[in-house]
């Protein structure tokens, strides 16, 4: 959509707010600021990235009001038990989220089973729990302190909530602890090992992962979420042919429409499908799974590998640069699209370099770090993420102008603090 410096050759969103505007001049004007925020500030959020205007026209399209509650019943999903949907009409659904299925088991060179319904990376998670636990199971994963995701066990959400959750360290080098996993595995015996994060830069050992699992007799389940894209294209291992189930969105590095994945050894894929519908969701949401089928699409292209290759060297270059200039970066480094700055000694809060980024156009998000000392509403550090950028056109020596231009942030807040500190 936009270029590196901002340009839109595309009046794509403009007709869609001048549409909007027509029955609601406010709900336009809204949606008008934040394409301009989008278009002018340099986006670092790990978790998002731009989608296509054909992803994006998928998404508001006629599907939008159809539907389809239930499964197609065809030749590829016979073996999950579906018995077809509970609404009439459905001939080009049933058509469309087959297909969706075929693409995405070719994104990912695979044969597992999938279900394309989930409408989030969340509720993905949610059903394939349900799948294969039951209340108070045990689950050994990764906490959100230590780079884990919200559903992968913490106490305020359904996973710690319906779960009983024991979470596996990472090392004084912020890496995941693997002999710290298989101590817990053998001790705790989860019925279910998950990997996975939302803040982890370094590559995942899933071999390691399956062996452990097979030892204590665990299920074993992957959120790919956030390197669903390098996965794809090669840039980083694949879990598939370890992992019983592997949930993932959409809309991080593999830029599609918000949305979730589920995929299953074909064994589980009847109760995969179960706890999708009826279980946890009603109908799905067809022109999401349209917008999903064109991601697809477009994650089958050769440039989408060159894309994915880039947002790595980007990564290590920004990340390597805060190096240089004296930050801590969590593990040294990042093998992915993603990294963490540790603001631990310093006097203010990644909440506050967070808000004054956004005030010079840099979006960012404050983060949570291993051994936090602040609270999770205040943290210890950031999270940075070079995927959107990269889509935009940036490369290494953009990122490395990035991250100096941080730094002027925050020589800014060490003067403020000191001042602060000076008055007292």
């Amino acid at each position: 959509m936009f270029d590196r410096n901002g340009n839109d050759n595309s009046n794509y969103n403009q007709m869609i707010v001048e549409e909007i505007k027509k029955v609601s001049p406010h709900v336009a004007e809204l949606v008008e600021k934040e394409y301009l925020r989008q278009k002018n500030n340099v986006e670092l959020i790990a978790s998002e990235n731009y989608c296509s205007e054909a992803v994006m026209a998928a998404c508001g399209s006629c599907l939008s009001w159809k539907y389809a509650e239930g499964y197609p019943q065809a030749p590829t999903v016979r073996y999950s038990g579906n018995k077809g949907r509970y609404y009439g009409g459905t001939v080009n659904v049933d058509a469309l989220e087959e297909y969706c299925c075929d693409l995405w088991r070719k994104v990912f060179n695979t044969d597992y089973h999938v279900n394309v319904q989930p409408h989030s990376g969340s509720q993905a998670n949610f059903a394939a729990f349900k799948s294969v636990l039951e209340p108070g199971d045990t689950i050994l994963g990764l906490s959100l302190s230590n780079g884990g995701h919200l559903t992968h066990g913490s106490p305020v959400n359904f996973s710690g909530s319906l779960y009983n959750v024991i979470s596996y360290d990472v090392d004084e080098h912020g890496r995941i602890d693997m002999e710290d996993v298989r101590k817990k595995a053998l001790e705790y015996k989860p019925k279910l090992i998950l990997t996975g994060a939302s803040a982890y830069a370094r590559i995942i050992d899933f071999p390691a992962f399956a062996e452990i699992a097979k030892e204590v007799g665990a299920y074993f389940m992957v959120d790919m979420a956030h390197i669903a894209g390098l996965v794809a294209a090669g840039e980083h291992p694949t879990p598939f042919g370890y992992a019983d189930i592997v949930t993932t969105t959409t809309h991080k590095t593999l830029r599609g429409p918000r949305g979730g994945l589920i995929f299953a050894r074909t064994d589980l894929a009847k109760k995969v499908d179960s706890a999708v519908f009826p279980y946890s969701q009603g109908g799905p949401l067809c022109h999401i799974i349209a917008g999903k089928a064109v991601c697809a699409e477009e994650a089958l292209k050769p440039e989408f590998k060159t894309y994915q290759h880039q947002v790595r060297l980007n990564c290590a270059a920004l990340a390597d640069e805060f190096t240089k200039m004296g930050y801590k970066v969590v593990t040294g480094g990042t093998d992915n699209h993603v990294f963490l700055l540790d603001l631990s000694d310093e006097e203010f809060s990644g909440k506050e370099l967070q808000a004054a980024c956004d005030e010079v156009g840099i979006t960012l998000n404050k983060n949570t770090v291993p051994n936090e000392k602040r609270s999770p509403f205040q943290t210890s550090g950031v999270r940075i993420g070079t995927a959107p950028m990269t889509t935009r056109g940036y490369l290494e020596d953009d990122f490395r102008a990035v991250a100096h231009r941080i730094d002027d942030v925050v020589k800014e807040l060490r003067a403020q603090k000191a001042a602060e500190a000076a008055e007292k």
